[in-house]
C-alpha cells in the first residue's frame, strides 16, 4: 500500500510541477484572451487568481466570530442547485454552536450572473481561482474556509490538497462520477491522482447507487460515502415581483394562440425545432414557437436562418422586445435567468440537449415544477435517473422520443387533444414533488454530521 500511496504523491508532485509551469501561461495569456472573448468578467477578472474583489462590501462584513462555510459550483446548473441548500443551511445557522458565513464561488460568467441575483443575501459571491498552486494559496490565504463543498466533479488537485494541508475539511456534493469520467481516472497515472485526491475527503454524497460504487473502486473511503437525490431537483422557485408581471404580460399576450417550448437548444438542435414548427404550423395557424437556446448567442444565429428563407418578420428577440404581436410565429429568448419563469407560459415543453448523440440532456426539474407535458430527445446522460424515477412513479409524467417525427407527432398529439395534454402536465407535477421532497434537508443532515459536527471546529 506505501508504495501505491508513493505513487499517488509523484503523480501529484507532476501535476503540481506542470500546474506552477504553466501558470504564467495561464494568468498572463490565457484569462486575458478568455476575457477579450466575453468568457471571464471584464471587472472580477483578478478572482480568478486568487485576488478578493474587496469592493464588494459583503467582504468586509464577515464577524470575527464566524466560521466561513464555502460552496463551488463551475456553471449556471450546479450553481443554481446549490441555491436552494445554500438558504437552507441559513436558516439552520441558528441551531449551530458556532455561527457561520457563506461564501460562494463560481467560474462561468453566465453562472455568476444568474446565480447572484438568487443568492440569500448576506451570501458572499466571488469568482473561484484557477488550479495554480499561487492563486489557490492566495484565495485560501485570504478566506481561510472552515470547510469547502464542491459540486458535482469538481475534482482540483491543487486545491484539495493545499486545503487538506491547511486542515480545511473538504465534502464533494451531488458527486458524479460517469462511465466516460470513471474510464479516464481508471487510467493509471490519472488513478493514482484521483485516489489521493479522495483520501482527503471528509464527505463524498453521490446522486446514484452506481456512481457511489465507482468512486469506491477509486478507492474513496466507503465509510464517507453516502447517497442522496439529486440538488437539481430542489430547485428555488420563488418568483420575484418583476418576473410575475412579465409573466402575467406574457400570459395575457398568449392567451389566444397554441404555444409549445424548445428550450436548451443546442447548435444543431434548432434545425430539428424550426422543421417542427414549420409543420406545425400547416395545421395550427395561431402556433407560437418559443426556442430558448443554450447559448443566448445562437438566438440571432437562428433568427438570421429565418430572415433568409423569408420568414424574418414571423420571428422575435425577447432581447429587442417583450410584446407578443398576432405576427410572431416564433419567439426566441436570448436573455439568460428566465427560463424558470418561462416555463409558466407554455403547457408543452421539450429539453434540449437530447437530440444529438454528442449531447448529454438537460434538467427537466424546472419545467416539471411548472407542470409543462414533458418531451426529450434519446440521449439525457446522467438525467436518465430523474427521468426513470419520474417515470416509474407516473408512466405519463415524461415522454422520450427517438427522432423528429415522434417528436412532432407527440407534440400534435397534445395540441389536439386537452385531455392528453392535461394528464401528462397533471403526471410531470406529481412525479417531481415526489421525487424532490426532502433532498436538502438530507444533504444538510449529512454536512451537519460529517462536517460541522465532526470537524474540530
Amino acid at each position: 500500500m506505501s508504495g501505491y500511496c508513493n505513487g499517488s504523491w509523484v503523480a501529484y508532485s507532476a501535476y503540481r510541477w506542470a500546474s506552477t509551469g504553466v501558470a504564467p501561461l495561464v494568468h498572463n495569456v490565457l484569462l486575458p484572451w478568455r476575457r477579450f472573448r466575453g468568457l471571464e468578467h471584464h471587472v472580477r477578472g483578478k478572482e480568478r487568481l486568487g485576488y478578493p474583489t474587496t469592493s464588494d462590501l459583503r467582504c468586509s462584513r464577515i464577524p470575527s466570530d464566524h466560521l466561513l462555510l464555502w460552496f463551488h459550483a463551475v456553471s449556471l446548473g450546479e450553481g443554481l442547485a446549490a441555491v436552494p441548500l445554500i438558504t437552507h443551511c441559513l436558516l439552520q445557522r441558528k441551531h449551530q454552536e458556532q455561527p457561520f458565513t457563506i461564501l460562494m464561488t463560481t467560474t462561468t460568467v453566465s453562472a455568476f450572473d444568474v446565480v447572484d441575483a438568487q443568492l440569500p443575501q448576506g451570501v458572499i459571491h466571488q469568482f473561484a481561482p484557477v488550479d495554480t498552486p499561487a492563486a489557490v494559496a492566495r484565495f485560501l490565504n485570504y478566506w481561510n474556509p472552515t470547510a469547502i463543498f464542491l459540486l458535482e466533479s469538481e475534482l482540483w488537485p491543487n486545491l484539495i490538497l493545499a486545503a487538506s494541508a491547511r486542515g480545511i475539511a473538504v465534502a464533494l456534493l451531488n458527486a458524479r462520477m460517469s462511465e466516460k469520467s470513471f474510464k479516464l481516472w481508471s487510467l493509471p497515472v490519472a488513478r493514482s491522482l484521483i485516489s489521493l485526491m479522495l483520501s482527503k475527503l471528509s464527505l463524498i454524497v453521490t446522486v446514484s447507487t452506481t456512481e457511489a460504487v465507482r468512486f469506491q473502486l477509486l478507492h474513496a473511503s466507503p465509510f464517507i460515502i453516502n447517497f442522496s437525490r439529486n440538488l437539481k431537483y430542489a430547485i428555488n422557485f420563488e418568483v420575484p415581483e418583476v418576473e410575475n408581471r412579465k409573466i402575467k404580460d406574457l400570459k395575457l399576450q398568449l392567451a389566444e394562440r397554441q404555444v409549445w417550448m424548445a428550450s436548451s437548444i443546442h447548435p444543431g438542435e434548432e434545425e430539428v425545432m424550426l422543421w417542427i414548427h414549420n409543420e406545425l404550423v400547416k395545421k395550427y395557424a395561431n402556433l407560437v414557437t418559443i426556442i430558448v437556446p443554450r447559448h443566448p448567442h445562437l438566438g440571432k444565429e437562428i433568427a438570421k436562418t429565418m430572415y433568409k428563407i423569408g420568414a424574418g418578420s414571423e420571428v422575435l428577440l425577447r432581447s429587442e422586445s417583450a410584446n407578443i404581436s398576432p405576427s410572431t410565429k416564433i419567439y426566441i429568448i436570448d436573455t439568460l435567468g428566465e427560463l424558470k419563469y418561462l416555463y409558466k407560459i407554455t403547457p408543452i415543453a421539450v429539453i434540449g440537449g437530447s437530440f444529438l448523440p454528442n449531447l448529454a440532456g438537460h434538467n427537466v426539474s424546472e419545467a416539471a415544477a411548472s407542470g409543462c407535458a414533458l418531451l426529450t430527445g434519446p440521449y439525457v446522460g446522467h438525467f436518465c435517473h430523474m427521468i426513470s424515477e419520474m417515470l416509474q412513479l407516473e408512466p405519463m409524467s415524461v415522454r422520450q422520443v427517438s427522432n423528429k417525427v415522434e417528436l412532432l407527432e407527440c407534440i400534435m398529439e397534445l395540441l389536439s387533444n386537452p385531455d392528453s395534454l392535461e394528464a401528462r402536465r397533471t403526471a410531470a407535477k406529481q412525479a417531481f414533488e415526489a421525487i424532490s421532497g426532502g433532498v436538502v434537508e438530507n444533504v444538510w443532515d449529512l454536512i451537519s454530521t460529517y462536517i460541522l459536527g465532526g470537524a474540530d471546529i
